[in-house]
């Protein structure tokens, strides 16, 4: 309902949970998020829990060894979480634990007017300026992707390359629904073996694009897992 929130916690086929807090619609920007993640720490497993933020703009959960990566974007917040690692070190890059998400509005048309700063000339040829939904899944990718780098200043163009875009999901855990359509990326960071390779992961929640960004080789959770 309009007036409340609603809050939503599940698997993502790619082994990844992901909880989701949308609704209220009365309330909006810095309010609205602040009470959506006042949802999501309430809403703990074990009890309440707290988000603090590592030294590069990480997020992590106090007393925790599960990388989490979060997003929010008009009256959505989403929040991936991998399972507990605590052989990792969680304040830097490792391909055990990366992970990153991002949403975006899928009517938000202003992306095409930024395509530019964000696309490779190899990646413009493969998302057409006329296709906004791609366009969406790109933009996404590549927030979800620096998220997943815990490096500040990557340059999006060039050290964050797509090499093959997901399809969104718009079936997801549905019986019978066919297997997602896994997008691919690298990503260089200074003082890694370079490039690294990314799996990309889209679905549809609240008119939204929320896409993941993970290694391969990260931590993930069974199917049958909530």
């Amino acid at each position: 309902m309009d007036n409340e929130f609603i809050y939503w916690r599940h698997p993502t086929p790619v082994g990844i949970k992901v909880e989701e807090v949308s609704g209220m619609e009365e309330k909006s920007g810095k309010l609205w998020r602040e009470m959506a993640l006042q949802i999501y720490c309430e809403n703990g497993i074990d009890g309440f829990r707290e988000i603090g933020h590592f030294g590069n703009g990480a997020p992590f959960l106090f007393g925790e060894t599960s990388r989490i990566s979060l997003t929010h974007t008009a009256r959505l917040l989403a929040v991936a979480t991998l399972p507990k690692t605590p052989e990792a070190d969680l304040s830097k890059f490792s391909p055990r634990t990366a992970l990153g998400i991002d949403a975006e509005h899928l009517g938000r048309s202003q992306v095409l007017k930024v395509r530019d700063k964000f696309l490779s000339d190899k990646e413009k040829d493969m998302v057409k300026e006329n296709d906004l939904e791609a366009n969406i899944i790109a933009w996404t990718a590549k927030e979800a992707l620096y998220k997943a780098a815990m490096t500040e200043g990557l340059d999006f163009r060039n050290a964050i390359s797509i090499e093959a875009l997901p399809e969104i999901d718009r079936r997801m855990n549905l019986p019978g629904a066919p297997e997602p359509v896994i997008g691919k990326a690298r990503i260089s960071i200074p003082g890694e073996n370079n490039p690294i390779e990314m799996h990309l992961y889209s679905y549809e929640s609240e008119g939204c694009c929320v896409t993941l960004a993970f290694s391969p080789k990260c931590a993930k959770f069974g199917r049958k897992r909530n």
